[in-house]
């Protein structure tokens, strides 16, 4: 018997399910958000992030302008270390060289010296032997005193390189950020 029936029951539950979907269709509300449908909400969504990308585009690119000149800037001070230090080690090449001939000359002036001791010891034995070392005495002192003037000089222009290599460098806006990120970005390099 419940076979018999089951026509009538599928017509009268798709009856019944035509009756609700046309009841429903009147009273269907579409979904709304502040008075707007849903292709004016997606509308303005796109517009806000349309907005967006372009003020941070802006500011991106503003920056990336500031962060490359910041580079530039680097670079540039970096290169003026790296000539000031050249010029650093050719200064003191040049003064270690002056040392050097220093070294020499006082060499061959101890050897004149010595030479006139020899001559006047031929030529007067007697008189020669106070003679000599009062000469010996001249000479060694004016070694020394030749020796003391040329390092004093080598110090005093080591120190006025020096000193004003790093007033420059430090007068550059170098403050302990500056040097730090300085520091950060040649070990990075390294």
């Amino acid at each position: 018997m419940a076979n018999a029936n089951l026509p009538e029951v599928i017509a009268t539950d798709a009856a019944q399910t035509e009756a609700v979907i046309d009841a429903g269709a009147a009273k269907h509300v579409g979904p709304e958000l502040w008075g707007l449908e849903p292709y004016q909400i997606v509308s303005v969504a796109m517009l806000v992030l349309l907005l967006i990308a372009f003020g941070f585009g802006k500011v991106h690119k503003t920056i990336a302008g500031g962060l490359d000149n910041k580079i530039a800037a680097i670079k540039e001070q970096l290169e003026e270390a790296k000539q000031l230090r050249a010029e650093a080690e050719a200064l003191r090449k040049e003064y270690a060289d002056k040392i050097a001939g220093a070294e020499k000359d006082a060499e061959a002036m101890l050897e004149n010296a010595q030479h006139e001791a020899d001559a006047i010891l031929e030529k007067a034995e007697a008189d020669s032997k106070a003679m000599v070392e009062r000469r010996k005495r001249m000479a060694e002192d004016k070694i020394a005193a030749a020796e003391r003037e040329a390092v004093e000089d080598v110090r005093n222009r080591a120190v006025a390189a020096a000193t004003g290599a790093s007033r420059k460098l430090i007068a550059e806006k170098h403050d302990a950020e500056a040097d730090k990120a300085l520091a950060d970005k040649v070990i990075a390099g390294i």
